[in-house]
């Protein structure tokens, strides 16, 4: 079998026998009001983080969900956006689909607001996504992109793109590795299918965002997912796996390169009251501004000695400077 066989048939055995606590990371769900999430659904919560952020999802946007697991997510998403068809599910092991579908009945007898046709559930994959292009506001996926070897991964963002609107979003949670991950188990088709074996660095899954054409990403969690101990692994030295929550936007990148987010400020500690750089940011003393990594080290060499940047928070929700 192929890796993607090896992941679709472990994902068929987990939606036919639920394995609690198998990817999630140690945090409390979403919590919105009126909003109640069926037990069935908790037990197959197959993600490291969160792709739902309330302030991306005014105005009913319609959402394209990559990997619809037990359906957590797409009925959250469905919160936000209460009409047929709004959140299309696409998902290409039929198992899970199966089992999505149970759940969100669940989740209707359980929540007066929610209909079922809420929620589309399609077969298809991420490499060949069943919508035109342009045509959906949000993209998401939830600890699935990580499982790709890396021109796999390349292909999906490159689909998630296509079908995006301009303007329009990709919101991921994947897990990352804080150094590269050795080629013993890269290679294990079962550890990548469990989402332990394929992370990229941050500078590498950022970078390949970046390379299809994404102008501006914000970074919106990151916190420890697992620690591979050297001991079971067979490692050097202990391997720890981060969990990194994003959005990217569908947006130009600038001449000078993309904007990335990651909760910098940039603090001007001059004489004068203001200080305008002449390329669109203008700093007022003493107070902190929101800047991307780019402008931040823009910057901190333009007047290194009148300019505290701050350290990168990894939590940020919009705004900055560009």
């Amino acid at each position: 079998m192929t890796y993607l066989e090896t992941a679709a048939q472990f994902y068929s055995e987990v939606a036919q026998t639920p394995q609690i606590g198998l990817c999630c990371v140690q945090s409390s769900p979403l919590q919105l009001p009126g909003l109640k999430i069926p037990q069935p659904m908790q037990e197959m919560n197959y993600g490291c983080g969160s792709t739902v952020h309330p302030a991306e999802l005014a105005n009913q946007p319609t959402v394209l969900y990559v990997g619809v697991g037990g359906g957590l997510e797409a009925l959250q998403f469905a919160y936000f956006s209460r009409c047929p068809g709004a959140v299309i599910a696409v998902e290409p092991v039929e198992a899970m689909r199966e089992a999505a579908a149970r759940n969100l009945e669940i989740a209707a007898q359980e929540n007066p607001w929610f209909d079922p046709s809420f929620v589309e559930i399609r077969a298809g994959d991420a490499f060949n996504l069943p919508v035109a292009d342009a045509s959906v506001d949000v993209v998401a996926q939830n600890c699935l992109f990580n499982i790709f070897e890396p021109e796999d991964l390349t292909r999906a963002l490159q689909e998630a793109y296509r079908v995006l609107k301009p303007g329009g979003r990709l919101q991921m949670s994947d897990p990352i590795a804080t150094r590269p991950i050795p080629p013993h188990l890269q290679q294990d088709e079962r550890l990548r299918a469990m989402c332990l074996s394929g992370a990229l660095t941050y500078e590498e899954y950022i970078q390949r965002i970046i390379n299809v054409g994404f102008g501006q990403i914000e970074i919106r969690a990151r916190r420890p997912y697992r620690l591979l101990d050297y001991q079971t692994y067979h490692l050097q030295e202990h391997l720890l796996l981060e969990s990194l929550d994003s959005v990217s936007f569908k947006v130009p990148i600038p001449v000078d390169g993309a904007c990335v987010f990651t909760g910098k400020t940039a603090i001007y500690t001059g004489l004068e009251e203001l200080f305008d750089d002449h390329a669109g940011h203008i700093l007022q003393k003493g107070v902190p501004a929101a800047v991307c990594d780019k402008t931040a080290a823009k910057l901190a060499t333009l007047i290194p000695d009148k300019l505290i940047i701050t350290n990168s928070t990894w939590h940020y929700t919009g705004g900055g400077c560009c």
